[in-house]
């Protein structure tokens, strides 16, 4: 279920009863991270004119034929390439601390980022983005046609306020923590906003049924399990809740440096 307000947030409702709250990135600020974007693929255009210079000598039609080609295939397979490579972030969206999303909260697929950035050329039409501009100003979700084909929104990433894990741990054993080169890198392969969300999975889940409560923790682990396998000996009798309440406390024990 997902509830919108006129404040820019996006309310995502799992089916388990947990409200997370998403910030809607305005057409403004998705405008710089979209001109940042354009100067870095320019850069990168400028700089491999520079090293076939020799070609223009040779055959200018083939030199404009190369230049018509390079610029395509980097406006398109450059935010293809690193918003499935950076999780829904080109560097643009980095710096403005934005991020592409599945409407759903779902896991963002290929096949999503493919769509919306291949349907760029229709959202730049006539000039200078003004369809992409119109519809993602007069649409619900701040989205463009891309998005809307793509079923994809931008959010933005608020600071993260590093959580009280005591909260949840209360001195418990985490075996998590014999494994350092591992929890580093599930500290390296969660974001920041995946890392809160199983934080606030964990607070809420007295307020959860016994059922929804443990569909939630085994759904949560599992996407926790797809970024790093711990070895059997740190997993074995774990409960999906404890799984996750020992990759929290990894998570977020060096967030707080």
């Amino acid at each position: 279920m997902i509830q919108t307000m006129r404040t820019n947030v996006m309310k995502i409702q799992t089916p388990e009863g947990i409200t997370f709250p998403l910030l809607l990135a305005s057409p403004i600020v998705r405008c710089f991270a979209l001109l940042f974007d354009q100067v870095c693929v320019t850069i990168a255009v400028l700089i491999l004119l520079f090293g076939l210079t020799f070609i223009q000598s040779v055959s200018g039609d083939l030199y404009g034929a190369i230049l018509t080609i390079a610029y395509f295939v980097l406006s398109i397979g450059y935010p293809i390439l690193t918003e499935w490579l950076w999780r829904g972030q080109t560097l643009g969206k980095r710096i403005f601390k934005l991020r592409v999303m599945d409407v759903q909260g779902l896991r963002l697929q290929f096949s999503q980022i493919a769509i919306r950035n291949l349907l760029r050329f229709v959202d730049s039409l006539p000039l200078f983005y003004v369809v992409g501009g119109i519809t993602s100003t007069i649409s619900r979700h701040y989205q463009r046609l891309g998005d809307l084909a793509a079923n994809t929104i931008v959010v933005r990433i608020p600071k993260t306020i590093v959580p009280d894990v005591g909260q949840v741990m209360a001195g418990k054993f985490n075996s998590f923590r014999d494994y350092p080169h591992l929890a580093a890198r599930l500290r390296q392969r969660i974001s920041a906003q995946e890392a809160t969300i199983a934080f606030e999975a964990l607070m809420r889940r007295d307020d959860l049924e016994p059922d929804a409560r443990i569909t939630l923790f085994n759904e949560i682990a599992d996407h926790l399990k797809t970024a790093v396998e711990f070895p059997v000996d740190a997993v074995e009798g774990l409960t999906a809740e404890q799984y996750v309440r020992n990759a929290v406390d990894v998570l977020f024990s060096t967030r707080k440096a």
